[in-house]
């Protein structure tokens, strides 16, 4: 198939991960989310449940006794900061693209691998749908499942303008920006595919 890589950015609750894995099902390429925390718990020697933690967030300092396998001591004395956590996962990132193909979502995917030749996706969804997606799926109300989205939100644009010294969900960022309840799960999965093809970013 080639060096088919597709980074996916998304606003919480807009169904960028159902998108992903759509399109990794259709194209027959691996999905990559939760996946980059497990592989990069391992290239640290840190638990996977402290990855978990700090999935998409800064402002944190992991002290000697929360160390998982206790092999990242070495790093900074006993503790690791946000720096050294993020250049571990883009590490993984980019040893993952260079086997390729893949499907990125989220992590500053986009970021990471602009050296690289990407098709670069942003989606998007109005607040009224991702409430009602959020709140039917962990089973809350809607102002639980609105309050979500804000505080999920805030922690991506804040984990990705600090290490990217960039603004998330920025359209020039992207190759492109979808709406996903004008078409759908399937449907913008669909889209995405054609675009891609079309780009010759899809091989």
């Amino acid at each position: 198939m080639g060096q088919t890589i597709i980074n996916i950015g998304r606003q919480f609750g807009a169904g960028g991960l159902q998108i992903a894995h759509t399109i990794g099902d259709s194209l027959g390429i691996p999905v990559y989310d939760k996946e980059l925390l497990g592989k990069a718990a391992e290239k640290s020697g840190f638990s996977k449940e402290f990855f978990e933690k700090r999935d998409e967030k800064k402002g944190f300092r992991l002290f000697h006794n929360i160390l998982g396998t206790g092999r990242a001591t070495d790093l900074t004395q006993n503790y690791i900061n946000d720096d050294a956590l993020f250049k571990i996962q883009s590490t993984v990132i980019l040893e993952i693209a260079e086997k390729g193909p893949a499907v990125f979502v989220g992590r500053a995917a986009n970021y990471i691998l602009r050296e690289m030749e990407c098709l670069d996706v942003f989606i998007c969804a109005p607040l009224a749908d991702r409430t009602k997606r959020v709140a039917e799926r962990l089973g809350i109300s809607p102002a639980e499942a609105e309050a979500m989205i804000v505080k999920k939100e805030h922690e991506r644009q804040a984990y990705y303008n600090f290490f990217t010294f960039g603004e998330w969900s920025r359209s020039s960022d992207y190759d492109l920006c979808l709406n996903s309840s004008v078409l759908g799960i399937k449907g913008s999965a669909d889209y995405i595919i054609g675009f891609g093809r079309a780009a010759g970013l899809i091989k």
